[in-house]
C-alpha cells in the first residue's frame, strides 16, 4: 500500500478494512479525490478539517465560505450537498421502514441530522399510525418555541389530516444546549392535552442540541 499514490491509499484501506477504519481526513480525501499544488489529497483534507474547525463546520459551510478555500470550488460544493441530502434521505427512509418506538436511537439520529444545524428553532412532528410506524414528518413552526408561536390547534389539524394515531414532537435549540426549558414543557403539555381530546397520543418530545438529544419520555415527562 505504501507504493500506491496518496489519493489511492484511503480507497484501498476502505476496501480492505471498511469505512470505520478510516480517519476523518482519509474519508474526506476520498470525496476530494485530488490534492492541490504542494499538498497531496490527504494533506489537503487534513488542512481543511483543521481550517474549518471540524467536519461538521465544513459540511455546514455556506457556498461562499466553502469555495473560498484552496482546493474547493462550486463543483465540490454541489457534490457535498448531494451527499448530505442522500444521507438525510437514507435516514428518513430507514426510519419510515421501521418502528419509531423500538428504534429510539435511530429516531434521535434522524432528528439530530435534520435539526441540529438549523440557525433558527424549528418545530418538527413525526405523524405515526396505530402501529407507531411513521406516516410523515413535517416542520410545522419556526422561531422561538413558546406558546406564542406554536399552536396546538394546527398540530391537531395536521394530525387529523394524516389520520395519525400518535405523534413524536421535536425541536432544536440553536444555542447548542439541549436542556428543555419550562416553555418547552408547557407547550408539550398543551399539545398533549389538545390531542387527547381526539384520542391521539404524544409519545415523546425530543430536544436537539449540539451534541445531545434529550427525550421527554426518558425524563418521565410524558
Amino acid at each position: 500500500m505504501n507504493s500506491l499514490p496518496q489519493e489511492s491509499m484511503p480507497r484501498e484501506k476502505l476496501i480492505s478494512h471498511g469505512p470505520q477504519a478510516l480517519t476523518d481526513a482519509e474519508l474526506l480525501a476520498i470525496f476530494l479525490r485530488t490534492g492541490t499544488r504542494g499538498m497531496n489529497v490527504i494533506e489537503l483534507a487534513d488542512f481543511l478539517i483543521k481550517d474549518f474547525g471540524s467536519l461538521r463546520k465544513l459540511f455546514g459551510a455556506t457556498q461562499d465560505e466553502f469555495c473560498r478555500h484552496k482546493g474547493l470550488g462550486s463543483a465540490k460544493y454541489v457534490q457535498l450537498q448531494a451527499v448530505l441530502e442522500l444521507t438525510q434521505r437514507y435516514l428518513s427512509e430507514t426510519l419510515k421502514r421501521g418502528d419509531a418506538l423500538t428504534s429510539p436511537e435511530q429516531t434521535k439520529l434522524y432528528l439530530s441530522g435534520l435539526l441540529r444545524d438549523k440557525h433558527r428553532e424549528e418545530f418538527f412532528v413525526l405523524f405515526l399510525d396505530n402501529q407507531h410506524r411513521v406516516i410523515s414528518g413535517e416542520p410545522l413552526f419556526q422561531g422561538t418555541i413558546d406558546a406564542a408561536s406554536v399552536y396546538p390547534r394546527e398540530v391537531v389539524k395536521r394530525s387529523l389530516e394524516h389520520n395519525a394515531a400518535a405523534l413524536i414532537l421535536a425541536h432544536n435549540h440553536p444555542s447548542g444546549v439541549a436542556e428543555p426549558s419550562q416553555a418547552d414543557r408547557r407547550i408539550t403539555r398543551r399539545i398533549s392535552d389538545a390531542l387527547a381530546l381526539v384520542d391521539i397520543r404524544v409519545l415523546d418530545h425530543f430536544v436537539v442540541g449540539d451534541g445531545e438529544v434529550i427525550s421527554f419520555a426518558e425524563r418521565g415527562w410524558i
